[in-house]
């Protein structure tokens, strides 16, 4: 028996909507969440194992900067190259090639000896991450019930900090007996493995399968169904004609800027591209700051981990908050927030126990920003754009990613300190809040 009748877009919406969020539906969370934090773990570790990288290679902050920058060149480009290849070949497929990516560069990272070698491994590391980040927040949008979309995007999106934070603390276990690039060895292998795991458990997006009916299709969603503990279809839905969109990869970029779409995309872009600036200058120059400003390594990863952990806070306070308030509401006001709170920061006496307890605060509310430009982008686009809507967003906001570390090396190579770079970057951040709050997306 027929779950529904009717349209492709009515029964997909139907399926994720009628009767409650099953544990399959949970299990594509969990997944996209832990892939997620193995993006957050691969990509920061470099913050991490910074000084002792720089001391072995003899790079200066303005050559660490550039190391830094190009992981986030590469996370650009596969957002806005690899992630779209995902509405035309699907989400599953696209996972598990940037999962490749990201573990066999990240151990051959773990055998580097240049610093030419170190930009190309982190480039392709960055393909990988960029790729996965929007993938898996349009596939979790995809089985989400309409309400908790924004939820279920947030919880998706935290395993990045979540990741970042667990750098922290592996590298109090991994640092004193196998140095930096045990590191990288840890993290290439781990991600290696979950290549199985994805291969076996994701599901493909039922929106993407009922849009696209690539070959087999109807077999496929008919034992996503059985997963989800609901009835079979007996056939494909009837397709409308404002449905039978089959974009390309070129078609479905250039459609970001039609008429319809070309407002908010633009908005989308500077927003993401402000708060990028500022989230990345904290990701990489946290713990080398601090070390700078005279406390020692450890406390560098301290003020690291507080950091991603308030961000792990935030992404869950948005999350919470956006089943109740307007989505550009919140991420105007947390990211006027985190500005403010960067000032303080930057006006605050030299006490550690202070310093780090507004670290842990401008995590929440700074990050708690970023993570609802993901919930935005989600709901900003179409099933048939989505991917690329949210891949490109995030690519062409990585500019400010990269801009945001290698401008902060030139400016500590030239004698700036920590104060300083905090009221500067305080400045996208309160301009990324102001400029979503234009997009009035709920």
């Amino acid at each position: 028996m027929s779950l529904v009748t009717g349209t492709s877009e009515k029964l997909s919406h139907d399926i994720i909507e009628r009767g409650g969020v099953t544990t399959q539906q949970l299990l594509v969370i969990g997944l996209c969440l832990f892939f997620n934090m193995l993006d957050g773990f691969d990509i920061t570790a470099m913050a991490v194992v910074a000084t002792a990288v720089s001391s072995e290679l003899s790079l200066t902050a303005d050559k660490l900067g550039w190391i830094f920058s190009f992981a986030l060149v590469g996370m650009m480009a596969g957002g806005m190259l690899l992630a779209p290849v995902s509405d035309i070949i699907g989400r599953k497929k696209l996972i598990i090639i940037a999962l490749a990516l990201m573990g066999v560069s990240i151990i051959f990272t773990a055998k580097a000896t240049t610093l030419n070698e170190f930009i190309i491994l982190r480039f392709i590391s960055g393909l990988g991450a960029g790729a996965i980040l929007a993938s898996q927040a349009a596939l979790a949008a995809e089985y989400s019930p309409d309400k908790y979309k924004a939820l279920a995007v947030s919880i998706v999106t935290s395993g990045y900090p979540l990741g970042a934070m667990m750098t922290s603390v592996i590298a109090a276990y991994i640092l004193p007996d196998y140095g930096w690039r045990g590191m990288f060895w840890f993290g290439g292998v781990l991600t290696l493995s979950m290549i199985i795991v994805a291969w076996l458990l994701i599901p493909e997006s039922l929106k993407y399968l009922l849009g696209r009916r690539p070959p087999g299709a109807l077999q496929s969603i008919n034992n996503i169904l059985k997963k989800m503990k609901k009835p079979p279809i007996d056939q494909m839905p009837e397709v409308l004609p404002e449905e039978q969109v089959s974009l390309g990869f070129t078609e479905g970029m250039l459609q970001l800027l039609s008429r319809a779409h070309r407002t908010k995309t633009v908005t989308l872009w500077m927003a993401f591209l402000m708060i990028f600036s500022t989230l990345y200058f904290l990701m990489s120059w946290i713990p080398k700051l601090m070390e700078d400003s005279g406390f020692g390594a450890s406390v560098g990863r301290d003020a690291f981990f507080l950091f991603n952990l308030g961000g792990v806070t935030g992404i869950y306070l948005m999350g919470w908050l956006s089943t109740k308030f307007k989505l550009t509401n919140l991420v105007c006001y947390l990211g006027l927030g985190a500005a403010i709170a960067m000032i303080i920061f930057a006006l605050a006496p030299a006490h550690l126990t202070l310093l780090l307890t507004l670290t842990f605060f401008i995590g929440i509310v700074q990050q708690g920003a970023f993570t609802g430009l993901y919930g935005t982008s989600a709901k900003a686009y179409p099933t048939v754009i989505r991917t690329t809507g949210i891949g490109w967003a995030i690519g062409l906001g990585r500019i400010g990613a990269v801009i945001g570390p290698a401008a902060a090396g030139y400016l500590i190579a030239m004698g700036m300190g920590m104060e300083s770079l905090y009221f500067i970057f305080a400045i996208p951040m309160a301009l990324g809040g102001i400029i979503a709050y234009r997009l009035h997306i709920s």
